[in-house]
């Protein structure tokens, strides 16, 4: 829990500072390649993690890295506090917070659609438009397939989830038949 608050302050102050030179975007993308070379790289996450490790070849560490990705300048005083703060193993989170109140912000709500077999381009625009209508956000769609829920769909949002799947269904129907319905 205090990671989550730790890591919603932190991506709050970094969009704060987009918002105002209109570069968010451009942030949460450096940020993005930041946390995904952190990932290839498990031995220099470590390295800049690590507190055992001196500050200073931290900070050295995190310099050489932000000159290879060709960060910005605030992005590179945001995770030189984030080091300095010694929140960098939190930087996953932070990223996923900054991004979820860039899609807060921009009015956009991302779905996972679960279905049997892959879905057509013409299905996945009309699930995707009534998830729209139903939310009342633009919505960007994250597809998966599962064998197991036999046909239909389940289309989650954040909290809500509409389960129209065969399984599902099957399901209810022997419950129902198990109580006698």
């Amino acid at each position: 829990m205090k990671n989550l608050i730790l890591a919603k302050r932190y991506a709050r102050a970094l969009l704060t500072i987009g918002q105002e030179d209109k570069k968010y975007k451009k942030y949460g993308e450096e940020l993005d390649s930041f946390v995904a070379f952190l990932k290839e790289n498990p031995e220099v996450e470590n390295a800049i993690s690590n507190p055992r490790y001196p500050v200073e070849s931290r900070k050295n560490i995190l310099n050489i890295i932000v000159e290879k990705l060709e960060l910005s300048p605030a992005v590179q005083r945001f995770l030189a506090l984030v080091l300095e703060k010694k929140r960098m193993p939190y930087i996953a989170s932070i990223c996923e917070c900054y991004h979820a109140f860039v899609d807060d912000l921009e009015n956009v709500s991302r779905a996972k659609i679960v279905s049997a077999v892959p879905l057509e381009e013409k299905a996945l625009k009309s699930i995707t438009k009534a998830l729209e209508k139903i939310v009342g956000r633009k919505i960007i769609a994250e597809t998966e397939t599962d064998p197991e829920i036999i046909g239909g769909v389940i289309a989650k949002v954040g909290d809500l989830v509409l389960d129209g799947s065969v399984r599902t269904q099957l399901l209810n129907i022997k419950e129902n038949l198990k109580r006698g319905e």
